[in-house]
């Protein structure tokens, strides 16, 4: 109920409806995720072929409740989550569901995962999202026109930051070694470049690109609910999100470049498109 009312200060009328919804799907998976957080939760790997690749009962029971207020509220809505697969509707509104971003580092006891939830429109763009942070009780809201950070019952508005040059940029990746020898080469040009890189934030790098701290965050290789709610709060602080050619960002997932500024991102291209899909 705190982030409740510090969001009616926050965002514009005309939204009001979509993101008290999304707080309330946050708000009903943050017990499960925090509850099984550091208390060596059931895990499984997906046998994915990308090595170890994590999931969690609270992955699965998180998303399940999420997808229940869903299927209550918005029964026209078509649903994609990483957990429970797809729920097609007919409204041509999409929501992509990631409960726990950074299983790997949930598993693990460090507090960068997050809770990803995110709307597209039937363009296929991302148009509200919510990078939820419970172990820090931080909440990253995007929406057409703004975005806002949430904690407890403090609401702010949050803007990228003012950088305009990739040489003084703050940027991160998750892990380098998850790219192709291509794009292994342009993230080495961009590191070299940049001022500082930092790793292993998963979604968490974005949040804190849309509040001001970094500048810069480039990945390959996201699936849909990676994508679909980072790209709003990016927008609406004010930032660029673009795949690696150069187009605005959808959610179909893929390579992904988020920056605080235009110069910055189209110095971050030179290299990223020698390795663009």
């Amino acid at each position: 109920m705190a982030h409740q009312r510090a969001m009616d200060t926050l965002y514009p009328q005309e939204h009001s409806e979509t993101l008290a919804l999304i707080q309330r799907l946050v708000e009903v998976s943050r017990p499960i995720t925090l509850g099984h957080f550091r208390s060596d939760p059931e895990t499984e790997t997906k046998g994915s072929g990308r090595g170890y690749d994590p999931v969690t009962v609270a992955d699965r029971d998180a998303e399940a409740a999420i997808r229940a207020i869903l299927e209550h509220e918005r029964p026209a809505d078509s649903i994609i989550g990483e957990e429970h697969g797809t729920r097609e509707g007919t409204s041509g509104w999409t929501w992509y569901l990631d409960p726990i971003d950074g299983t790997r580092a949930y598993v693990a006891g460090l507090t960068s995962w997050t809770t990803l939830i995110g709307l597209a429109g039937p363009d296929g763009m991302p148009v509200y999202g919510a990078i939820a942070c419970p172990a820090v009780d931080e909440l990253y809201l995007g929406w057409p026109g703004g975005a806002g950070l949430l904690q407890g019952e403090r609401a702010e508005p949050i803007a990228v930051s003012p950088c305009q040059d990739l040489r003084q940029a703050r940027i991160s990746t998750t892990d380098p070694f998850i790219f192709t020898p291509a794009e292994e080469g342009a993230w080495t040009h961009l590191r070299a470049t940049a001022r500082i890189s930092r790793y292993g934030l998963d979604a968490y790098a974005y949040a804190r690109l849309a509040a001001g701290t970094l500048d810069l965050v480039a990945e390959s290789g996201l699936k849909p609910w990676d994508v679909a709610a980072l790209v709003p709060v990016v927008r609406g602080a004010g930032g660029l999100a673009l795949d690696w050619r150069g187009r605005p960002a959808t959610a179909s997932g893929g390579q992904l470049v988020c920056a605080a500024s235009r110069p910055v991102i189209d110095q971050a291209l030179l290299a990223l498109k020698r390795s663009a899909e």
